[in-house]
This record gives C-alpha cells, sequence and structure tokens, in this order.
C-alpha cells in the first residue's frame, strides 16, 4: 500500500482496531456472546452518535471491504472436503436443495412485496448461504448500495440470533434427536457462529453434525457467486472486458484454493489455530466497520418490507431444511 494511502487509511483503521478489542473483550467475559454481533452493535451504537471523524472513512470502507474479503477467503481452513462428502448423499443433496430453492423462494417472496433486485438478492444469500459473509461477497458482483448491504446484515444478525433460541426449543417439542437437530441448525441458521451457539446449546452430537452441515452450505458460496457474477456480465454494458466484473472474484477463488489445502491434509494444527484467530479477527473488524455505517434514520427509511422478507425467508428455509431432515433423519 503507497505510504499515502496507509496514512488515508490509518485513522479508520486505528478505530476498526479499537472496536475490536472491546468486542473481544466482551466476547470473552461472556461466551454466549458473538464477537461478531458484538462489534456490529458496537459500531451501530457509535454511528449513530455522529461523533465519527470524517477522515476515518478510509479506514472503514477499508476494514469492511478489503478485511472482510480476507477473512471469508480464510472460511476456507474451516472446510475439509471428506467430512462433508461423509454427511452421504442424501445430507449433501438437502443442502444442495437448501440453499438453491433458499434463494429461489426468497427472491420471489421479495419480488412480491415489491423489493428491487439487489436488496433481495442480499437477503437471499445472506439467509441462504452464510449470513453477512454471503451478503458481502454478493455485494462484490453486484451494484447493490450502502444502505442495502448494511439493511440485509442488520436482518442476518437479528433473525440468525433468534434463531439461536427458536432451534433448540423447537428441536425438544418435536422430539428430535441430537443428529436430526442439528442437521435442522446447520441446514437452516444464518451465520458459522451462530450455528455453533445453537449446536452448543442443543448438546451431544448436535454441535459437530451442525458444524459440517453449514460449512457444506458455505462452499455453496463460490458456485453462487460466480453465477451471479456471470449473470452481471451478461446484462451490464459491453464499452470492454476491463469494465465487465470479473467471472470469479479473486477472494472466492482464494477461498477454494484455502479448502483444496485444507483437505489436503498438509496444514499443520498450529496454523489453522493462528488462521481461525485471525479469521475471527479479522472478521469482527469487518462487522464493526459495517456497523458504523448502520442508521437507525436509514433503516425506518426503507420501511417494512425488507423486514417482512427476512422474517419470511428465515421460515422458508427453515421449512426446507425440517422437512429434509425428517425425510431422511431414519437413515442418518
Amino acid at each position: 500500500m503507497p505510504s499515502h494511502s496507509a496514512r488515508a487509511v490509518a485513522p479508520g483503521a486505528a478505530l476498526t482496531l479499537a472496536g475490536t478489542a472491546v468486542a473481544l473483550a466482551v466476547s470473552h467475559l461472556v461466551p454466549a456472546l458473538n464477537p461478531m454481533l458484538v462489534a456490529i452493535v458496537l459500531g451501530a451504537a457509535l454511528g449513530n452518535t455522529g461523533r465519527i471523524p470524517t477522515r476515518a472513512a478510509a479506514g472503514l470502507a477499508f476494514s469492511s471491504r478489503t478485511l472482510l474479503r480476507i477473512g471469508i477467503a480464510l472460511l476456507g481452513l474451516q472446510l475439509v472436503l471428506g467430512d462433508i462428502t461423509a454427511l452421504g448423499w442424501q445430507v449433501i443433496v438437502l443442502v444442495v436443495v437448501i440453499v438453491v430453492m433458499g434463494i429461489v423462494g426468497t427472491l420471489a417472496l421479495g419480488g412480491a412485496l415489491g423489493l428491487g433486485w439487489t436488496q433481495r438478492l442480499l437477503i437471499a444469500c445472506g439467509f441462504s448461504i452464510c449470513g453477512a459473509a454471503a451478503v458481502a461477497a454478493v455485494d462484490s458482483v453486484s451494484d447493490a448500495d450502502e444502505e442495502e448491504v448494511l439493511t440485509a446484515v442488520t436482518l442476518v444478525v437479528v433473525f440468525g440470533t433468534l434463531m439461536i433460541v427458536a432451534v433448540p426449543v423447537l428441536s425438544t417439542m418435536l422430539g428430535l434427536s441430537d443428529t436430526a437437530a442439528g442437521m435442522w441448525a446447520g441446514g437452516s441458521i444464518h451465520e458459522v457462529a451462530q450455528v455453533i451457539a445453537a449446536g452448543g446449546a442443543i448438546g451431544g452430537s448436535a454441535l459437530a453434525v451442525a458444524t459440517v452441515v453449514k460449512l457444506a452450505r458455505v462452499l455453496l458460496l463460490a458456485p453462487v457467486v460466480t453465477v451471479i457474477s456471470l449473470h452481471r456480465r451478461r446484462v451490464t454494458g459491453t464499452d470492454g472486458p476491463g469494465t465487465r466484473p470479473a467471472l470469479v472474484p479473486a477472494f472466492i477463488v482464494a477461498f477454494l484454493v484455502l479448502v483444496c489445502l485444507r483437505s489436503s491434509g498438509l496444514v499443520p494444527a498450529t496454523a489453522l489455530d493462528v488462521a481461525s484467530a485471525a479469521q475471527t479477527i479479522l472478521l469482527t473488524c469487518a462487522m464493526f466497520a459495517l456497523g458504523t455505517g448502520v442508521r437507525l434514520a436509514a433503516m425506518r427509511r426503507v420501511g417494512a418490507r425488507p423486514v417482512i422478507l427476512a422474517a419470511a425467508s428465515t421460515v422458508w428455509v427453515a421449512g426446507l431444511a425440517l422437512a429434509g431432515v425428517l425425510l431422511i433423519s431414519p437413515t442418518v
């Protein structure tokens, strides 16, 4: 990075690091609170005070985009292809159905509500794949504006947090086994961290199953982003290849490379631990920076329709996952 760019980024980066440190400290003191959730809340609280200096804008933008993309790429080191194939073909098919039908159904519901294409696309992918990381990935290959991105991220946090409580309670009421409940959690809840929290609350073997099923959904981020990018290339102007978005964003390529590297078994455990810690810090930084852009006035301005779509999408994706679990659970 050129020195003048580093000077421009420094104030916002320093603010982001301070917010991230507070979020991580709060999460350490209260383990039930995910640091990324805390960071978004802290960022939003600070942003709505109107006290963020103008000179912090460049660093906050760097954190919410560049750091987030690096964090998404590092998610690849959580995925072992052998763990996913070990789920069996029925569970893999179920994961594909959840993601595809989740996106298609949410887009259709959003269209019926009269929402714009990019807003419903962000919500559809965030709720069907992997929450804020999916929102950010889709934002990189779409024409969404900042308000739409922040709305989708906020809704992911709110409804995903509600699901941490709802899935364990409903699993008990429905009499699901730990394995079936874990599959449902992994197949329906938005964020990886939210899935881990719900799986831990269910207990038994649920956490391990939930995590692997969720990571199988994360793996589908790459093909979904590629399809969206290809679609955008087809509908954007033809001023030349330089004006067209990349078919596959570089951070998605890095994500896939790291998936293969982790699956090879060549990465030592210590390196995985360091990468996991780095990923948490980077994504927490990004969530704090994104949070600073959340404006309560803007959320009121977007109205009730995105909230209605988010609620409907949560029910739709959870319903798809539950139906699939009930269908195949006798054989898993």
